[in-house]
């Protein structure tokens, strides 16, 4: 198991952990809840019907209370502990107790004379334990009838017994268990889809990651076609700027352009004449003011790519210097990207320590000599005091590598700071 399964495991283990904690008690409640309403319905339905038998709907006349009397005391200890009929104006025509009634009766809570309109029902638990049913039943005329005058009022309240009550939590507790089970058959459905498309996905990032490379160094061995001294030195340069990088902490999207960028910062030159871009000599004023205009070309070249949009801030800044004497704009200080700051480091360093066709290499002492005594002028002295530890083993890995060794040390780079 990869690293990133186990993270999606452990995700979707956790995920289906908490939707089981959350909606099983949720899913007991309304377990509990629904079977409270059964019972409810149940005992309402059986005492309308009683109520209907012994004709105790019409609660008037001189019969009423003897009706109410006998339909109150055939309803309790069948469904009902304790039953109470009152007539149309509220007052109690009959009332009728089992000895759990009488038991329960004072510790129910009190209230006024009946005006409900609509049946309802209310659940409560007494101090001792036990568990109430109360129900509040308007009566009409007919059993069937659910409008028209009130023409009484019923109230019931089951004791539930110890049996039901187990009943009642076992049913809710199963369909808790039910519906934890199937949050956590979920997680495990979803794992191997998960990994899957995980697997196809990562497969075409690097398939994209793979063309964003080549097309990279298309555009490098454009350059390096036009300008021999800048094969191997696009490797060099930008493995050294992401070692930096590194220890200064740069990562994610940052570190993804300041590759780029290191990389393709001489991107430019493609648009430079080749009397000028291939002269042996040193150029004239009119000269360097052409090769100079490869910044702006390069910026042109790279804005405007996508992925490549994040490289404008090496290629744009790659000639600027910290004391505000660099080109084209003059930055100066903190106001120059850090990446371009990071860059120029790494790209005097490589260009004082390889060999080119117009001159063999500098020492490594020779080379970090000449960076110090620029560090405050053209380098940002906190990337120098990051850079200066690590230079010597730059050097040492650096020292008569091939262009093939120097790409295979980038593509490491990439890989990581890419693949994320």
């Amino acid at each position: 198991m990869n690293p990133f399964q186990k993270r999606a495991a452990l995700r979707i283990a956790s995920v289906s952990i908490l939707l089981a904690s959350l909606a099983s008690p949720l899913a007991w409640y309304i377990a509990q809840e629904r079977a409270e309403k059964s019972v409810v319905a149940l005992a309402i339905e059986e005492s309308g019907r009683l109520l209907h038998y012994y004709d105790a709907l019409a609660l008037s006349g001189p019969d009423a209370a003897a009706h109410a009397a006998e339909a109150a005391k055939t309803i309790t200890g069948g469904l009902f502990d304790i039953a109470e009929i009152y007539d149309s104006k509220g007052s109690v025509l009959a009332e009728s107790l089992t000895p759990e009634g009488a038991v329960v009766e004072s510790s129910l809570p009190k209230h006024g004379t009946p005006t409900y309109t609509t049946a309802s029902y209310e659940s409560l638990k007494l101090a001792n334990g036990q568990w109430i049913l109360r129900v509040f039943v308007p009566l009409h005329i007919s059993e069937t009838a659910t409008s028209g005058p009130i023409t009484g009022y019923f109230e019931g309240v089951r004791v539930v017994p110890a049996w039901q009550q187990e009943q009642i939590m076992s049913n809710a507790l199963t369909v808790a268990l039910m519906v934890s089970l199937a949050s956590l058959l979920c997680g495990a459905v979803l794992y191997p889809v998960v990994v899957h498309l995980s697997a196809d996905n990562e497969r075409k990032a690097r398939e994209v990651l793979d063309s964003h490379i080549s097309m990279m160094e298309a555009l490098g061995r454009a350059i390096a076609k036009r300008d021999s001294d800048t094969g191997a030195h696009n490797y060099r340069v930008a493995w050294i700027a992401a070692r930096i990088a590194e220890r200064m902490g740069m990562s994610g999207s940052d570190m993804q352009a300041l590759i780029a960028g290191s990389f393709l910062h001489d991107v430019g030159k493609i648009g430079i004449p080749d009397a000028i871009l291939l002269k042996p000599g040193k150029l004239d004023d009119s000269e360097m003011d052409v090769m100079r205009t490869h910044v702006g070309q390069g910026e042109g070249i790279v804005t405007g790519m996508g992925w490549l949009d994040g490289a404008q801030a090496v290629v744009a800044g790659h000639h600027e210097k910290w004391n505000g004497s660099g080109y084209p704009r003059g930055l100066a200080g903190e106001v120059i990207p850090l990446a371009a700051r990071i860059f120029a480091v790494a790209d005097v360093f490589d260009a004082l320590c390889s060999k080119r066709p117009y001159k063999e290499p500098m020492t490594f002492d020779a080379s970090m000599a000449i960076l110090q005594q620029d560090t405050g002028s053209h380098f940002d002295p906190a990337v120098m005091a990051v850079f200066q530890p690590m230079a010597q083993a730059i050097y040492d890995r650096l020292a008569n590598s091939s262009e093939a060794e120097a790409r295979q040390l980038l593509e490491e780079r990439i890989r990581q700071h890419f693949e994320r």
